[in-house]
């Protein structure tokens, strides 16, 4: 088990049945780590880094994770608050991978160009977090 982690994230890295899940989810924390200068919280399930805040224009607003994932039975799910469609091309030399809306679903870390995953990690945490960003993934792309 990676060292310093709080006791509510030890016990969902644990949770995970896939050992590659749960050494990908060691992986992933390490990388968020030195992205965002952040420890790991844990936010319903997912593994999360900072925080920013929303407000739907029906007037719904919420906090949620700027960075996070979840490891999941088949897959990490990374979670771009930002949208998937801003990293087209990104996603072009990332490796296997599927998406959603604003998730990148990853079944094995090792099988994947890290570079290119952290760039987009690194991307999407300054947009969330520069205080100018303010939708979710479902209502559209920053950009």
């Amino acid at each position: 088990m990676t060292p310093h982690l709080s006791p509510d994230v030890a016990e969902r890295i644990e949770s995970v049945t896939h050992a590659g899940r749960r050494a990908d989810a060691l992986s992933l924390i390490e990388i968020l780590r030195e992205i965002t200068g952040l420890e790991p919280t844990l936010w319903k399930g997912i593994i999360g880094f900072g925080e920013y805040h929303y407000r739907y224009a029906s007037g719904h607003s919420g906090t949620a994770p700027a960075a996070g994932f979840a490891p999941r039975a088949t897959a990490s799910v990374i979670y771009l608050p930002d949208g998937i469609d801003t990293y087209a091309a990104e996603l072009a030399g990332l490796g296997p991978h599927k998406t959603g809306v604003g998730c990148l679903y990853i079944s094995h870390l090792d099988r994947i160009e890290l570079p290119v995953l952290e760039v987009i990690l690194a991307r999407s945490f300054a947009a969330v977090t520069a205080g100018t960003f303010t939708q979710r993934a479902r209502e559209g792309s920053a950009s």
